[in-house]
């Protein structure tokens, strides 16, 4: 019987998030469901914020710092920051500067890991996948929501339309149901769109909704933590394979 070969997982996570530590493994997990040669634990160190503002996201992004640092004590393989919006609010392409700077702490820790932000990610991703117009779901106030939609654009990839709920308590948007996320693609744009984002935010949760959105809309459809797991399989030497919502299809 083959030992199985072990990838420890680190996530640097808002405080009020509870969906990133469910979202990845459940994306992981899924990936290596037919395989015995591999298996994935999971780590994290929390920063500190509750609300959704731009004074609360930055003094969260430095308190990453210190995550990098308590994660670069453990055994991790890869490390994702796992909020995106925190990345976007601090201005365009600022997720290659975090990624730097959080794997250089790893590295001054003694055991370097690559690191994946979620902003990175999701428009590394969409990017990889061909996908240069998008509609987007999100959570966020109007500002952070534009604030989003403009960073994308800045990377290259069209925002065709976007919708966003205005919700800035962070554990209320963890709570908002899947059912919500599909009842808002009537309102939103997506006959322009190659692909649709059903969320734009790592804490809104949509893994249990990918699969039926991609069958109602008929294209591709993926969402940030979707992102960050095929990032982090990458980061690990994978070909993460097509996204939940097409293989779901097959």
């Amino acid at each position: 019987m083959t030992t199985p070969r072990i990838h420890r997982i680190g996530q640097i996570v808002p405080s009020s998030n509870t969906t990133m530590e469910t979202e990845i493994p459940a994306f992981l997990n899924r990936w290596s469901a037919a395989r015995d040669d591999l298996r994935f634990t999971f780590h994290a160190s929390r920063m500190r914020m509750k609300h959704v503002t731009l004074d609360e996201l930055a003094a969260m992004d430095a308190d990453s710092r210190r995550c990098a640092a308590e994660l670069s004590d453990a055994p991790i393989d890869v490390a994702g920051y796992a909020c995106l919006v925190a990345i976007m609010a601090m201005g365009p392409g600022y997720h290659r500067s975090s990624e730097a700077a959080l794997g250089a702490i790893a590295a001054e820790g003694g055991r370097p890991f690559p690191v994946v932000t979620s902003a990175g990610a999701l428009c590394d991703e969409l990017t990889r996948l061909g996908h240069r117009r998008v509609s987007l779901l999100m959570p966020y106030a109007d500002g952070l929501a534009r604030i989003v939609a403009d960073y994308v654009a800045a990377e290259g990839i069209e925002v065709v339309d976007y919708r966003n709920f205005s919700v800035t308590d962070n554990q209320e948007v963890g709570r908002i149901p899947g059912d919500r996320l599909l009842a808002a693609l009537g309102d939103l744009d997506t006959d322009g769109a190659d692909c649709v984002v059903m969320s734009a935010c790592v804490q809104m949760p949509s893994f249990d909704v990918l699969a039926a959105a991609g069958q109602r809309l008929g294209k591709p459809v993926t969402s940030t933590a979707e992102c960050t797991a095929r990032s982090m399989l990458r980061r690990l030497g994978y070909d993460p394979g097509p996204l939940v919502a097409t293989s779901s299809a097959g």
